[in-house]
């Protein structure tokens, strides 16, 4: 069980109205809109007492919203990535377990969702009054968590801690030229949980803990720019274990328009043969603008760059700069030994170039996720020494969701 926050989903496109009183803050949702939310997480976590091991969690949510109905709420459909960095491999994030949801939220912020989504994680914050708010002023409203606690106590459906959120409006701050109206939000956590009807070998019996808050709203854009947390939430199991997550959260919200159209296209195949780049072909794919390296160059058996394809990522690396979108980086190889040790080579090589674009300030190692697929997906037969060259590749995916 790790606390992952996934209270990002908090960050949903809003509207601010002003009027004498104060300011009246509610969510209003447009069909068609596109949204990406980050939230990286960094915790310590301890087991019975004892310091376990620090985690650093990258939280990558890609939204739609589908419909938006006559009592303003918005129908939204997300994907939700959750990936741990790597260790030992130059601290990139791979991609990692994906999570499915789909939910109504309204104008005041509260969520309908169904019990086979586990995600978001923390629901119903920040929900608005529907009264104005001054600055100073204060106000409550119930939330919960909803934890997947499938793996630790064999539970089918999300576990639900209740808490009371205290909201503050804290005032207006400028931040590069720009001004948000700051909201404090925090909740303590001190739950026990009902028995299970069904006999289990253990669950969750009981949850304290705390969560303090800042979020900036973007009134320009009407939306929550980012926002910052500290929190801490413990969980005592009925058999007497104790987990203990201590941490902080940072998340923000970037609007995106789509990589992969007809023009983006034409225009980066243009680049590529501009540049004169051998090896190198651009695509359409289900994720987004992909660019492929082909018998990408690494030293024998290894996964370290030949200076040649360092010139060649260089490149590259203009083009990637033009686009705000977050980055995935996949590694291919040809099938040459087991697929075990094709899959950790893919791995290794597509860091390898992760990193290599994080050094030339394509972006930060938040923005550039990688994968590898060993030798499972080839592009050519493997019988011939074209064929494998062909399926050591790298692909270079400007991410569109």
């Amino acid at each position: 069980m790790k606390k992952i926050i996934f209270s990002v989903l908090m960050i949903l496109t809003g509207f601010l109205s002003f009027c004498e009183d104060g300011k009246i803050f509610t969510f209003k949702y447009s069909k068609g809109d596109n949204y990406r939310i980050l939230s990286t997480v960094k915790e310590n976590v301890f087991l019975n007492g004892r310091f376990s091991h620090y985690s650093e969690i990258l939280n990558r949510v890609s939204v739609r919203v589908t419909d938006v109905d006559d009592k303003g709420r918005g129908f939204n459909e997300g994907i939700f990535m959750t990936s741990e960095s790597s260790v030992g491999r130059g601290g990139n994030f791979s991609w990692g377990d994906e999570y499915e949801s789909k939910f109504w939220r309204n104008s005041s912020g509260i969520y309908e969702i169904s019990d086979e989504y586990f995600m978001p994680v923390v629901r119903d914050v920040p929900v608005f009054p529907e009264t104005p708010v001054k600055i100073g002023g204060t106000w409550t409203a119930s939330g919960h968590e909803a934890h997947d606690l499938g793996r630790q106590f064999g539970l089918t459906k999300p576990f639900k801690i209740p808490f009371t959120v205290e909201y503050t409006y804290a005032g207006d701050e400028i931040i590069g030229g720009k001004t948000f109206c700051v909201i404090k939000a925090n909740y303590e956590i001190c739950y026990d949980s009902p028995q299970p009807k069904f006999m289990i070998e253990d669950y969750p019996a009981s949850t304290v803990g705390y969560s303090n808050q800042t979020i900036y709203w973007d009134a320009e854009k009407g939306q929550i720019d980012h926002y910052f947390e500290d929190f801490r939430i413990v969980i005592e199991s009925a058999l007497g274990m104790t987990l203990d997550f201590q941490g902080t959260a940072h998340a923000e919200v970037t609007e995106f328009e789509r990589a992969a159209t007809e023009e983006n296209l034409k225009e980066v195949q243009s680049k590529v043969a501009e540049l004169g780049l051998e090896d190198v072909s651009v695509t359409q794919s289900d994720k987004g603008l992909t660019i492929s390296i082909e018998n990408i160059q690494f030293k024998a058996n290894s996964a370290v760059l030949e200076d040649s394809e360092k010139e060649k990522l260089l490149m590259i690396s203009e083009i990637l700069k033009s686009y705000p979108n977050d980055i995935l980086v996949a590694g291919h190889t040809a099938r040459a030994g087991s697929e075990a040790s094709c899959q950790t080579l893919s791995e290794e090589r597509a860091d390898s170039v992760a990193q290599y674009l994080i050094e030339l300030g394509v972006r930060d190692k938040y923005h550039i996720l990688t994968t590898g697929h060993g030798s499972k997906v080839p592009i050519a037969p493997n019988s011939t020494p074209k064929g494998m060259a062909k399926n050591r590749r790298v692909e270079i995916t400007i991410l569109d969701k």
